[in-house]
């Protein structure tokens, strides 16, 4: 496979709620396998920080820790996925607006507020409350919807039952629809097909002037796991629009 790495990219990868940095097994190995530099975190309350307390600013944090080391190397695509795509839109739009040079939401065209938060919200809290805590059944609900590739990445960092109400309910603090009017990088929105979290990919497109609409076909939630190659395939499109870009106009937009 031909390098995309002139001139270079770094992505940084944020994963979703309950899951860790190992979601992102299947991009990182393509990256690298392109000669793309790459990070993926774990947000507090996750993976390696499972011991951690979530807070939204800390979450908020460690994105931009890791974009600002990122960015000391090359321009920077941000990587979201669902709760992370989330906290990363509010990151990207923040005034002024962080070193970020692209941005690919994923599973994300949400506002995570009312009716549908709240149902979200208890519907975790029936699978915490069950004797182990909804594992059996998130086990065959992923090895019914995930190819044998990717099937075992989204546990194997640990499942974040401690942070997820926590989490869930910090989002409800993030004003989005202010975020996502100030954002003025390239950006992507990726949903699975049947996503249920696709209710608001229109709302959210027109508000970033610009910005394009992938729909993954046969894909629900977990677009990146569920078709490894169609996500690959989104990113380097990112990424050489980047690298277009760049060579253009000698800079990226800011």
């Amino acid at each position: 496979m031909s390098g995309v790495t002139e001139p270079g990219i770094e992505v940084v990868l944020v994963h979703g709620i309950r899951t860790s940095a190992t979601m992102w097994r299947a991009q990182v190995a393509y990256l690298r396998e392109l000669g793309v530099g790459v990070t993926a975190v774990d947000l507090p309350g996750h993976g390696t920080r499972m011991a951690e307390p979530f807070t939204l600013s800390e979450a908020l944090g460690t994105i931009d820790r890791a974009v600002k080391d990122a960015a000391t190397r090359a321009p920077v695509l941000l990587v979201g996925h669902s709760m992370g795509g989330l906290v990363c839109t509010a990151y990207v739009g923040n005034d002024p607006a962080p070193p970020v040079a692209g941005f690919l939401a994923a599973s994300c065209t949400a506002f995570p507020r009312g009716a549908a938060l709240a149902t979200y919200r208890a519907l975790a809290g029936t699978f915490n409350n069950l004797p182990d805590k909804g594992m059996w059944l998130t086990k065959r609900m992923l090895a019914a919807t995930l190819p044998a590739e990717t099937r075992d990445d989204f546990g194997a960092g640990g499942y974040a039952l401690a942070a997820q109400d926590t989490a869930l309910r910090s989002l409800a603090a993030l004003d989005l629809r202010a975020a996502l009017g100030r954002i003025t990088v390239p950006t992507w929105f990726v949903n699975g097909q049947y996503d249920q979290l696709r209710v608001s990919e229109k709302l959210f497109t027109k508000l970033v002037p610009g910005s394009e609409l992938i729909v993954v076909p046969r894909t629900s939630h977990l677009v990146s796991a569920m078709r490894p190659a169609a996500f690959n395939a989104a990113m380097r499109l990112a990424i050489v629009t980047l690298q277009h870009q760049r060579a253009a106009s000698g800079s990226f937009a800011s």
